[in-house]
């Protein structure tokens, strides 16, 4: 039976209930968004998070990697997506070269919350100074760790990340600073369950996973990925969904149902 959110009385999430569900317990389901359809039928759900990730670059707008992706793109898909939501939390991210400079960062998330209208900003890597920076202006702040899309030239692939002991540590060291600094929340991309399981029961904040592991707070995955309808081959840390399903929202309703169980991801969906 769908959870559906309709009623005109129902707010959206906050930070402090996202922190809720960490402490008592709770999977924390979160999926990617970029139009109003999608936008309102994964709220009708229930999912309880819709990241308006620079993912579009590749699932909307066909590009090899996230780096063409432009501010303007991302207000654009934040603004329709937020619109068409009434309780899921958004959270949108800041694209490459978007948060080079504290200020710069600063001037870019304030466009994506007054124009897009998202609760929150998410950007990749521990860039320490400007996540303080953003929250002493009252932004509220989700960081990235493990593989960062962004850093695809620096890379060289797209591959497990904190596997030998010292990158590992240096991930737990980065939680624990963008925590310090203020982040509310924190998504780890494709490092070791096991890594990810420490770094989750550490942490005060929210951990939300993709290819991280079941014992993270929460999970997040591309929605056209879970859907079978990318046009890249589907990452191995996901699963299509539709499989089983009679329809799209069917299908999304057993990923969140899946994620709130601890069925998802499998050690087969892990990296």
């Amino acid at each position: 039976m769908y959870n559906t959110v309709q009623n005109s009385t129902v707010k959206p999430l906050t930070v402090n209930d996202l922190a809720a569900m960490k402490q008592r317990g709770e999977k924390i389901t979160c999926l990617t968004a970029y139009d109003a359809s999608f936008s309102a039928l994964i709220d009708k759900v229930g999912v309880d998070i819709m990241l308006v990730g620079d993912s579009l670059g590749m699932v909307i707008q066909g590009h090899d990697t996230t780096l063409p992706v432009t501010i303007a793109d991302m207000v654009y898909h934040a603004r329709i997506v937020s619109k068409a939501r009434r309780r899921s939390f958004v959270i949108a991210d800041l694209p490459f070269m978007s948060y080079c400079t504290p200020i710069l960062a600063a001037q870019n998330a304030a466009k994506l919350m007054q124009l897009g209208g998202v609760q929150m900003v998410k950007l990749e890597g521990a860039h320490i100074e400007t996540v303080s920076f953003l929250v002493g202006q009252g932004i509220p702040v989700c960081g990235h760790l493990g593989l960062l899309p962004q850093s695809i030239n620096q890379l060289g692939s797209y591959k497990v990340q904190g596997k030998d002991p010292a990158a590992a540590e240096k991930i737990i060291a980065d939680a624990y600073q963008l925590q310090e600094a203020g982040a509310e929340l924190l998504v780890l991309e494709c490092v070791p369950a096991t890594l990810a399981k420490e770094i989750s029961n550490q942490l005060r904040i929210p951990v939300i996973g993709i290819g991280a592991g079941v014992d993270c707070d929460g999970q997040v995955l591309v929605l056209y990925d879970m859907l079978d309808i990318g046009v890249e081959k589907r990452p191995r840390f996901s699963k299509n969904f539709m499989q089983g399903s009679l329809s799209i929202e069917a299908a999304i309703e057993a990923y969140h149902q899946a994620v709130k169980k601890a069925q998802f991801p499998s050690i087969q969906h892990s990296s």
